[in-house]
């Protein structure tokens, strides 16, 4: 039985959506980047053929055997939220053609169900530590489509944003008949990224949104092409290091995300709060619904945009754009 060692820490990076959430369904480009915070997954071989998963933060627990799934932590319903990890696992144990268990173990330092991308950094962390345990050479492409399929189990037809940033890091343009495309930009990007902390489903939102277009297509078809037009101008802008435009296009985006129905009370708060401390421009950011909102500023203003979103009743930490995708960890 070969391993590279006895145990294996990989680590994946959270992201925030620029341009483009939503609107990215129908066809429009979305702009997507990876941020400094992290998810790490802890994995070693179990003697026998199960698979222990355990989520710190959650503080949820269990084992699956085949289609068994036995409860540590958190009931009968932990399953749901573990079972994607299970799945990640699953695959590359297939691929290795292996029969035994795995111990996994992931903490995170992104919030849950905030927009920011934790599951699917869970994935990827996830199938690069189990890859590397059993000395399984895997690209990076085949990371993100063994994370993207697991995926699937939590968001039904994912656009692949999120594997993707988190397998790849940096920035990337994604639109669906292209696929996804790496973004050279130079420019400091100063961001601080709010926290409403009221959960939400992004598949609830996106089915709302479907809803609207077929009840109203003439109204909501116009919207999505504007905001896939946003996109399109937002990376000349981010190109040219031109923050203030960035900032606008940024207002202008939520604006229409609004419109669509997927922002919420407590993002509104933030955004504007964000805006009125002198944010070039803030948004939701994420399936809405809650969540989390991300602002652009200037490097010295990060702070007072922190307190101003502290003030009118969210979470914030800055958010720094890094190049480096998932990672085996020393």
């Amino acid at each position: 039985m070969l391993f590279v060692k006895e145990a294996v820490t990989a680590s994946a990076p959270a992201k925030v959506i620029l341009f483009g959430e939503h609107f990215v369904v129908y066809g429009e480009p979305a702009v997507v980047l990876a941020i400094d915070k992290r998810v790490y997954a802890f994995v070693k071989a179990r003697k026998d053929k199960q698979i222990h998963v355990n989520s710190k933060d959650l503080g949820i627990s269990g084992f699956f055997k085949e289609e068994i799934f036995q409860p540590e932590r958190g009931g009968k319903s932990a399953r749901i939220k573990l079972e994607p990890i299970k799945n990640a696992i699953q695959q590359v144990l297939d691929r290795a053609e292996r029969k035994f268990g795995v111990d996994a173990e992931v903490h995170s330092s992104v919030p849950v169900s905030a927009g920011l991308g934790s599951s699917a950094a869970v994935a990827a962390s996830t199938v690069a530590a189990v890859a590397h345990l059993l000395a399984v050479k895997l690209t990076l492409d085949e990371i993100f489509h063994v994370a993207l399929e697991a995926e699937r189990q939590i968001h039904g037809t994912p656009s692949g944003i999120d594997p993707a940033i988190s397998t790849y890091g940096g920035m990337l343009l994604f639109q669906k008949e292209k696929g996804f495309t790496p973004l050279n930009v130079q420019a400091d990007l100063p961001l601080v990224v709010g926290n409403t902390g009221v959960e939400h489903s992004t598949g609830d939102l996106v089915a709302s949104v479907c809803q609207k277009r077929d009840r109203y297509p003439s109204i909501i078809d116009p919207i999505l092409k504007v905001g896939g037009k946003i996109a399109v101008e937002a990376v000349e802008a981010l190109k040219r290091a031109d923050l203030p435009t960035v900032g606008e296009l940024m207002n202008l985006n939520h604006t229409l995300l609004s419109a669509l129905g997927v922002s919420h009370e407590s993002l509104d708060r933030l955004v504007f709060a964000a805006r009125k401390s002198g944010a070039y421009g803030a948004k939701l950011t994420g399936g809405g619904g809650g969540g989390c909102m991300v602002a652009l500023t200037k490097t010295d203003k990060r702070e007072k945009v922190i307190n101003a979103i502290e003030q009118a009743g969210g979470s914030a930490f800055i958010a720094r754009k890094t190049d480096e995708g998932v990672r085996i960890e020393p």
